[in-house]
């Protein structure tokens, strides 16, 4: 967290993304990129609001406490949560605002009382709660804990460009520390306030920003140079540049999707690392997943999901309507396995991913899967604990067809 108060001008823009994110249900990242747009801000002030943000909405229920709030009216009440924050931090707040100071007294005893309600002190809402003791028991306690803290910020290194330690070397002459990550060959922690995007290091595609957690999904699929592979829920495409990089740029890899502006996105992404075997398909219609019937070496679901393996990178996920999603969620990731597994060879590996740490996105629609498929095997599952790893969460299972 911050040491310091918050500017007037700090305050302003945090309120407004507040705003945005709690009372008008826009997605965080989008909130920041409008508030930020035009504003002539340092690294460190940046870095800034997204902590002091990021905080309030990871533990929104908390903060909504202190300030005696309710939930359901966060979102009008952004400064009075600011304030709150400041009295948390035992910071004088400065005089942007008509939202009153907290009262010590008031804050102490609800502090008191906020310390012996763990999902309170948490950050979780009471739905989460209920689901994470229900799926997970006893590890739920410390997973929930996890998410409550602030995420930790790492790269990838593209070595279709670099190496890890040409990496690291060039962005501390760029004046942005990094720390190697144990345990994933391309990862690095950054580990200073800095504009990444702004890097030349960034323009010229020697990394892209990925957490380390994510980038084990890639690994699983074990391609090679000349595979025909596909990435067939490839988004915005962060997985896809993975996967070529593993390649060495030797191979194809389709990048497939059923919205033609991730895919556009990803194209530029792709220039930008030098990434130049991957092709770009949209998803029409089921046809198109049955002309590739049978054609892929490797396959990766990265399938819809809740995001709640990665609450603490993407809080206002569990202050929205993901409750009501799950079931449709849960269904749609069951239809993507049965149908899109049809475009796997005999003998290919498909890896079914999630960024959910929930067994009933994980290895329950597996379980259900392997039981009308006897053409599938399990070779291995895994699942990327944030309370063990420190990393986002996510889950990933290694298929193999074994017959038509």
């Amino acid at each position: 967290m911050s040491e310091f108060s918050l500017s007037i001008r700090a305050c302003e823009l945090a309120e407004q993304v507040i705003r945005e994110v709690i009372g008008e249900g826009a997605p965080l990242d989008r909130a920041y990129s409008r508030q930020f747009a035009g504003q002539k801000l340092a690294p460190a002030q940046q870095a800034q609001i997204t902590r002091v943000v990021g905080e309030i909405i990871r533990r929104l229920n908390f903060y909504c406490y202190l300030a005696h709030v309710s939930l359901a009216e966060a979102g009008k009440h952004a400064a009075d949560l600011l304030m709150a924050w400041h009295a948390y931090q035992q910071l004088q707040p400065p005089r942007w605002s008509q939202a009153a100071p907290l009262n010590a007294e008031v804050l102490t005893q609800r502090l008191q009382h906020a310390n012996n309600v763990a999902a309170l002190r948490d950050g979780c809402p009471a739905w989460l709660d209920v689901l994470g003791q229900r799926l997970l028991g006893q590890d739920w306690t410390a997973e929930r804990a996890a998410l409550a803290q602030a995420p930790k910020r790492y790269l990838r290194t593209n070595l279709l460009k670099c190496e890890r330690s040409q990496l690291q070397s060039r962005l501390a002459k760029e004046g942005i520390a990094t720390a190697v990550v144990e345990g994933v060959a391309t990862a690095l922690e950054v580990t200073s306030d800095a504009a990444l995007f702004r890097t030349e290091a960034f323009k010229d595609g020697w990394f892209e920003q990925q957490d380390a957690g994510s980038q084990h999904v890639a690994d699983a699929l074990d391609v090679t140079p000349g595979m025909r592979v596909i990435d067939a829920c490839a988004g915005a495409g962060g997985k896809t540049l993975h996967l070529a990089a593993k390649m060495q740029g030797k191979g194809r890899l389709l990048a497939m999707d059923v919205e033609q502006w991730k895919l556009d996105n990803l194209k530029d992404r792709a220039r930008r690392a030098g990434a130049h075997n991957v092709e770009t398909r949209l998803i029409s219609s089921s046809k198109t997943i049955k002309r590739l019937k049978l054609s892929a070496d490797r396959l990766l679901l990265d399938v819809p999901c809740s995001g709640l393996g990665v609450l603490k990178r993407n809080p206002d996920t569990k202050w929205h309507d993901t409750e009501a999603r799950l079931p449709v969620l849960q269904a749609l990731q069951a239809q993507i396995l049965d149908s899109y597994s049809r475009m796997l060879k005999v003998d290919g590996i498909l890896v079914y991913a999630t960024c959910s740490i929930m067994p009933d996105e994980n290895r329950q629609q597996v379980d259900n899967f392997l039981a009308n498929h006897s053409n599938f095997q399990l070779l291995d599952d895994e699942t990327i604990s944030p309370a063990k790893s420190g990393f986002d969460g996510f889950y990933l299972a290694r298929l193999q067809r074994t017959a038509e």
